[in-house]
Formats: C-alpha cells, structure tokens, sequence
C-alpha cells in the first residue's frame, strides 16, 4: 500500500495527519485487530478497535478472526495477548513499553520469594511477567482479585505480587491476611495528597474515584474504589457532575466521550508535576503503530512450555469468575 502524497521521506512513515487512514488500510491488509489500554494516548485510542483493560482486551482479541495483534499498550500485556492467542501473530509497537510494577518482581527474585513461603499459595496480579505468571497459583485482576481471595480456603496461606497497594486494599476488603511481595506501581506512588485535597477543596461535591494501587493515604480520601473500567462505569452511573480521578490520566478520555456534560480532573503528581502519566504506555506513537504492521516487528515470542504454565493461573481464574 503507498501513500505517496503523504510520505515523510525520512522515515517512509506517512506524514502524522494522514496516519490513521494509513494504519486503517495496513490492519485491513495485514487481518490485524488493534487493541488500545485506557491509559494509552487518546489519537491511539480513538482508532483501536478495542479499548479497555488487559485481560479483557487480549480475550476480545483471541475471540475475533484477526490473524494479526496490535497491543497499544505495556509489555505485560502484550505476552497476556500471546498467551491467549499462541497462533496469532502479537505486536507491540515498542519493545521499551515495560512496566515498573512488573520489572521490579524478576522471575529468580519472586522464585526465592516462593521457596521461602513453600506452604503458601501464590495469587499474582495480571501485572506481572509470564515468568512470574509461570510460577503463580492463580492470577487475578483488580476487578476481581478480592472475590478470588474469598473463594480460597480460609486456613491457606496467600502469597500476594507483585502490587502491595492493591494487596493491602484485598487484604482490608476480604479480612485476609496475605504475604506482600514489595512492589508498586510508579504512577500511583506519585500522586500528591496535598493536590487532591485542593482539589476536593476546590471542587467540593466532586466524586473521587480511585484505582486500588494508590496508596492506602490516598484511598482513604476515595469515595468509589476500583479497575480502571469500574472507575468508568461508576462515571456513567453516579448521579455526581464533577470527579477526581486518582488513576493514570489516559483514562479520562474515556470518561469525557462517555459522559461529555460532566467535569474531570486529574491529580497532579508530587511537587505539581504530570509524573502520573504512565512513561511507558506514552512509549506507544501512531508513527511506531504503523511502522510495526509495516514491518511486523517487534513480535511477542514465547516458549511453549513457559506459555502453558503460564496460562494454567489465568484459566484457573476465569473458572473461578463464572
């Protein structure tokens, strides 16, 4: 396909306004489905096909005909894509999209973190490598990590990664107590308790909406805690014209076309910097979506065997969620 009255002659990649239209006509020609995380760009989500949260993406994904994934999002996912749909072709369009809550658990680090817990067992958030996946018990997401949690015995001893601000929430919501791995991720850590304040001040019949990887500080000034796609349902369904968001900002996007007669406003990050926009999801460029369909690179490889330990947890937890 050429688009020769838009070509930037450097790079052979179409002139950014003409973009769209040139990844639209590469997805056709390639059979490819484009999948957008919410925190993603809003010009990317705007052509995917599919916007949501990651384990619901890779299953609308594995469910279509497409022979061909485009993963708009973080490494992780990318490989939770992979792991679903081991005959389709994954791509991520850049490599570097990684993960602060997922790198800081290594696969030989968590491995130690087990043998030292031998009768535990190990529910993993979906955050997380294959290799850390390959190892766990059961995977959960945070829409329904507290409801797995209370299914399990109530003897069993739980070890819970790799996000320890969403344990600890799973941990008050289900009055368990669980073994933390000691990660986190980089945006909700960054949020400034004295700006949402202001805000609140500023806004005073604002809802708070909150993800439960904030800080424990932080819930506490929520008024509806949950997965990014429950913080956007509860936008919808809540009688509230105005809300503060205490999650990564690409989400508002989202909230804003669903209901574009209400306020957002996002929280600014420590000493008032826009540090809660998620580095590696804005990785993801229109100009790097089309170039890897162009090029059908960089692709999610995948042992076998890694691929099926790690899908056992994941099918474990969606048994778990009929």
């Amino acid at each position: 396909m050429v688009f020769a009255a838009a070509q930037n002659t450097a790079s052979g990649c179409p002139a950014h306004r003409d973009l769209p239209e040139a990844i639209a006509a590469l997805k056709r020609q390639r059979n490819a489905v484009i999948l957008a995380h919410f925190y993603q760009e809003p010009e990317i989500q705007d052509i995917a096909d599919f916007i949501g949260d990651s384990l619901e993406l890779s299953r609308k994904a594995a469910a279509t005909d497409a022979e061909v994934i485009v993963f708009c999002g973080v490494h992780f996912m990318a490989e939770v894509a992979k792991i679903l749909s081991p005959q389709k072709t994954v791509l991520l369009p850049d490599l570097e999209a990684g993960c602060t809550l997922a790198d800081a658990c290594p696969a030989d680090g968590f491995a130690q973190f087990r043998a030292e817990h031998p009768d535990h067992l190990v529910v993993s958030y979906i955050n997380c490598s294959a290799a850390v996946k390959a190892q766990s018990d059961l995977i959960c997401t945070s829409s329904n990590a507290v409801d797995l949690v209370n299914q399990l015995p109530a003897d069993q001893p739980i070890l819970f990664a790799p996000d320890q601000n969403l344990g600890r929430w799973v941990q008050s919501q289900s009055g368990r107590e669980l073994t933390l791995w000691p990660g986190s991720c980089i945006v909700h850590e960054t949020f400034s308790e004295q700006g949402l304040l202001q805000l609140k001040l500023d806004h005073p019949k604002a809802e708070v909406l909150a993800h439960p990887e904030c800080q424990q500080h932080l819930l506490d000034h929520a008024d509806f805690i949950g997965s990014t796609s429950a913080l956007l349902r509860r936008s919808e369904a809540s009688a509230a014209q105005e809300f503060i968001v205490l999650t990564e900002p690409g989400i508002l996007h989202q909230m804003r076309k669903a209901v574009p007669g209400k306020a957002f406003f996002e929280v600014p990050g420590a000493d008032g910097c826009s540090c809660n926009a998620c580095p590696y999801m804005r990785l993801n460029t229109l100009e790097k979506l089309w170039q890897c369909l162009e090029s059908m690179e960089p692709r999610i490889e995948m042992d076998e065997a890694m691929r099926l330990r790690a899908l056992a947890p994941i099918q474990k937890m969606l048994e778990m969620s009929r």
